[in-house]
């Protein structure tokens, strides 16, 4: 069973993801920022990590930043998703190492399912 962790800081969000991974078999973590992210990702290892952009305290692409001095952590792919459509952001985000830089709004819960299994094969 693959593992997946949400970094979502909007409570609604994060449960609705997460209910959605765990009825297409995944196992899923959630965390609510950066740091948390980070401590959650070293522990539990996931197969792949879906990065909001727009977090509490630090954003995303803190985390993407942070995230390369870890080796337990940087090997893990990382799927970035906001509704922050900026593509300044994305191509930093891209070039920090994200696969993927999802616009939410633009995808059905569904359908982001769909995209993430891409990157879990």
């Amino acid at each position: 069973m693959k593992k997946v962790l949400i970094i979502e800081d909007e409570k609604i969000l994060l449960e609705m993801y997460q209910d959605k991974f765990k009825k297409e078999g995944f196992q899923v973590i959630g965390a609510q920022d950066t740091q948390e992210g980070l401590d959650v990702a070293k522990k539990q290892k996931p197969d792949l990590i879906i990065l909001d952009i727009l977090l509490p305290r630090e954003n995303g692409i803190a985390f993407l930043k942070k995230r390369k001095n870890i080796p337990e952590v940087f090997s893990i792919p990382v799927v970035a998703f906001s509704n922050f459509d900026d593509p300044e952001t994305k191509e930093r985000a891209i070039a920090l190492g994200a696969k993927d830089y999802i616009i939410k709004s633009n995808y059905t819960p569904q359908e982001v399912v769909k995209k993430i299994k891409k990157y879990l094969k």
